[in-house]
């Protein structure tokens, strides 16, 4: 009998945990050059450092023989281990909980992926609507207020998929529903739409779009694939900015705006710029500051600092918060969460 499959929020947690320099360091000296490290590759007859190690990329690699991967790879290679044993040894020395699946969950587990893509879909052409909306003669107005009032290019405009969401009650569903064929319970799943009172689950009627009238910023993962967006409203209407609800792609402690389009510049630069929204990260980025993002909310969680510090081997963070009390306290927070990561060696 087979054992049962890890869990692959048990295999994401040791990736994250499983620093590339504290696991090839246990087995090759290695030296600091520049930002990466360089060691005597231990697969092949090595006589000079032949081997780089990225702690921005979390990754090794041998010029002299090809022999490159994560931390997981590394132990796999030289301890000659299944990928499932280097993990469950991995989460023992990291003390991190261990889950299974049985095969009734690997069925499930297959479904929730699949519905994950779906999700990503519905999303993606979301996005490709509210950019054609921006062009047509109903987004004249927020089109104008980008270019004008921002002040952004075209470029800019292209470059974060801005878009608008038109002050229509349906005019999103109609089209993801009626044209592309997605069911209503896969957009309201995906935070698009919301049923109204009293409507049932197969009642095509029954949903409105969550945006209307707003300029919309779509929200993308490290992978950049569309996982939310975040509406400012046009005339007034509270709130001033109204975000996706949290769904099963969309976790706002978990995902940076703008990382996708940053990570290579904070590689680059060596470190981080922190601001509080959406427009912040895009004008800076407008301006050349290409290393800038922004947390989903007001605070910034251990989850995001994280990922911030794994892409920059000094572990420089700026944090360019409002100077009003809502910022200050944000940043204060921020500082606190540092600390702490800190004092658990992370």
């Amino acid at each position: 009998m087979s054992a049962p499959r890890l869990h692959p929020r048990t295999i994401e947690a040791v990736k994250e945990r499983a620093d590339i320099v504290d696991v090839v360091g246990e087995h090759v000296v290695l030296k600091k050059k520049g930002r990466e490290f360089v060691g005597i590759c231990p697969f092949h007859d090595d006589k000079s450092p032949s081997m780089t190690v990225s702690p921005a990329k979390q990754f090794y690699y041998c010029f002299s023989c090809g022999a490159g991967g994560n931390s997981i790879k590394f132990l796999m290679e030289l301890q000659r281990q299944s990928f499932s044993d280097v993990v469950l040894e991995l989460a023992r020395k990291y003390q991190l909980p261990v889950e299974t699946l049985e095969g009734p969950q690997q069925e499930r587990l297959r479904q929730q992926l699949s519905r994950r893509d779906q999700l990503h879909k519905a999303l993606a052409l979301a996005a490709g609507w509210f950019r054609a909306q921006l062009r047509s003669p109903e987004g004249a107005a927020a089109l104008a207020y980008l270019r004008e009032q921002r002040g952004l290019s075209e470029t800019t405009l292209e470059s974060f998929g801005l878009g608008y969401a038109p002050e229509r009650w349906d005019g999103l569903f109609s089209h993801l529903h009626q044209v592309e064929g997605l069911a209503p319970e896969l957009l309201e799943a995906a935070g698009l739409v919301v049923p109204r009172k009293g409507s049932s689950a197969t009642d095509s009627r029954g949903y409105y779009d969550r945006f209307r009238h707003r300029v919309m910023v779509p929200i993308a993962d490290r992978q950049g694939r569309i996982i939310g967006f975040g509406g400012r409203s046009l005339d007034g209407a509270e709130p001033k900015y109204l975000n996706s609800p949290e769904t099963e792609v969309f976790e706002k402690g978990k995902h940076l705006f703008g990382l996708d389009k940053a990570v290579n510049a904070i590689r680059k630069d060596d470190r981080a710029v922190v601001v509080e929204g959406y427009f912040d990260v895009i004008a800076l980025h407008a301006a050349g500051i290409t290393n800038a993002v922004a947390a989903l909310g007001t605070a910034l969680s251990g989850q995001q600092i994280t990922q911030l510090c794994r892409c920059c081997d000094s572990k420089r963070l700026i944090l360019n918060f409002d100077t009003d009390r809502a910022g200050v306290r944000a940043a204060q927070r921020a500082i606190g969460e540092v600390e702490q990561l800190a004092l658990q060696g992370q």
